[in-house]
């Protein structure tokens, strides 16, 4: 059952694969739900990045091997211009293709093989922003990007600064920096949900950080998430 308020507009999705039965596999498993709307598909990269300009979705669910250009060439071009987040979904659970989607700016990676209600559930989170994906994956990608960028940062002398944060932003990016979502933090800290996004919001301000993957590392290259 979905949780979409009466007031809340269904989230706006572009389906990119090669494979046209998988993208029309996709478009009926998701677009049945109705808080998801499938509103555009795309079989390349360089389609992909047209049809987002064009229709400005919420989400692109974006698979990685296409002819010309890739998912993630995709993927770091739709970030650059702002035209939405990026759910990099594939076969294949390789260690190179979670760090490239990640790094373009994929705000979570699916494998394709994920069930159904998987999938619904984390293209629901991503589009409302609400928790990482994944987390098989991503602890590992995280462990790993954490520990290059915690080396390269420690070698050029760059920091963060969390004075910046209230005491009470500062929790939250400690919560958010243990994987916790929106929901577990509200429980945890005894605060409204709208008010966790709100101060999610501003710790993504603040420190100048694109999404909540950022967030993480930021929070374990900090120290203030063991």
């Amino acid at each position: 059952m979905s949780e979409q308020s009466s007031h809340e507009a269904p989230l706006r999705l572009l389906l990119v694969d090669d494979q046209r039965l998988i993208r029309a596999g996709f478009a009926m498993m998701l677009g049945v739900e109705p808080d998801i709307e499938v509103v555009g598909e795309a079989g390349d990269g360089a389609e992909a990045v047209e049809r987002a300009a064009e229709l400005r979705p919420d989400l692109v669910l974006m698979d990685v091997q296409m002819p010309g250009m890739d998912g993630i060439a995709a993927t770091r071009e739709i970030v650059r211009q702002g035209l939405g987040q990026v759910v990099v979904l594939t076969t294949f659970d390789r260690d190179d293709y979670l760090f490239d989607a990640l790094r373009a700016g994929a705000s979570g990676f699916l494998l394709k093989n994920a069930e159904a209600e998987q999938l619904v559930d984390a293209v629901r989170a991503v589009g409302r922003g609400h928790s990482l994906l994944a987390p098989e994956v991503t602890r590992r990608v995280i462990s790993a990007m954490v520990t290059s960028e915690t080396t390269e940062a420690a070698s050029s002398g760059d920091t963060p600064d969390l004075g910046v944060l209230t005491e009470r932003e500062r929790e939250v990016l400690v919560a958010v920096g243990r994987g916790l979502s929106n929901s577990e933090i509200s429980r945890e800290l005894y605060i409204g949900e709208a008010t966790v996004k709100t101060h999610v919001s501003n710790v993504l301000a603040k420190l100048q950080l694109r999404d909540r993957v950022q967030a993480v590392v930021l929070a374990h290259q900090a120290g203030v998430v063991g």
